[in-house]
């Protein structure tokens, strides 16, 4: 449980859910982590259930902002040293319907958050440590990223930009910094609610694994990319779905 140990992580939106998730599994695995949302409150919460200052360091603001993504990664080497993984867990979907009757600017705002900023957030963590250090990313995708996806449809698009954003990065960045993607399916957080509440029971039988995901599930993969028993794996997304895609599920 120490693989990661003198090792420094940033996790994005990682205030609750898979994001906190992800830290937990990195702290105790032996790594410090800075973890970003945008409210402060939360965040510090989740700075104590890290176990503190000495391994956790929040920093707050909106994950697409210019100016929060340098001031985190400033943040996260001053106080820890080194900057060796990235996950860029932050993501948006602010609208459900058809596609084509999202507005503009919501759109635009789904590609900024879920695409533009995790090329940005890398982007800046090779600059502050990892291009002349090496280090690991793993971006948070969705199986929505790999077919179709009615009522979330932009959202979707974003993440299969994503997916695609990892692979041309992996191809870039080799061999000194690798990049990977997860695609999970629903997992019971508060951002995926409405996909399964009151009736839990009913989407989860149309998972050959029989239950939803949860926040462990995606953590413990998403720490064997970052970690160098993945060191020959860079440009992949792992599926993560309880196999509901196996049999056409969403």
């Amino acid at each position: 449980m120490n693989s990661f140990k003198d090792r420094v992580a940033l996790v994005t939106g990682a205030s609750r859910g898979i994001g906190l998730g992800i830290a937990k599994e990195l702290v105790q695995r032996g790594a410090k982590v800075c973890i970003t949302a945008r409210k402060p409150e939360p965040l510090a919460e989740a700075v104590a259930e890290l176990g503190g200052p000495e391994v956790a360091l929040a920093v707050p603001g909106k994950a697409d902002d210019p100016a929060h993504q340098q001031d985190a990664v400033a943040k996260a080497v001053d106080a820890f040293g080194r900057l060796d993984m990235l996950v860029n867990n932050t993501g948006i979907n602010p609208v459900f319907g058809p596609t084509l009757d999202i507005e503009q600017e919501a759109a635009a705002k789904i590609l900024a958050v879920n695409v533009l900023a995790p090329l940005a957030w890398t982007r800046a963590a090779r600059d502050a440590w990892m291009g002349e250090h090496g280090g690991s990313v793993v971006n948070v995708a969705s199986i929505a990223g790999l077919h179709a996806s009615p009522g979330i449809g932009m959202y979707g698009v974003s993440k299969a930009a994503l997916i695609r954003l990892t692979v041309e990065l992996a191809a870039e960045l080799g061999p000194g910094i690798r990049l990977n993607a997860v695609a999970p399916a629903v997992v019971k957080t508060k951002f995926a609610t409405a996909l399964y509440e009151g009736r839990e029971e009913e989407v989860s039988a149309a998972y050959p694994m029989k239950r939803l995901g949860v926040p462990a599930d995606i953590a413990s993969a998403v720490a064997f990319l970052l970690s160098e028993e993945a060191s020959w794996i860079t440009g992949q997304t792992l599926v993560l779905d309880g196999g509901v895609t196996l049999v056409g599920g969403l």
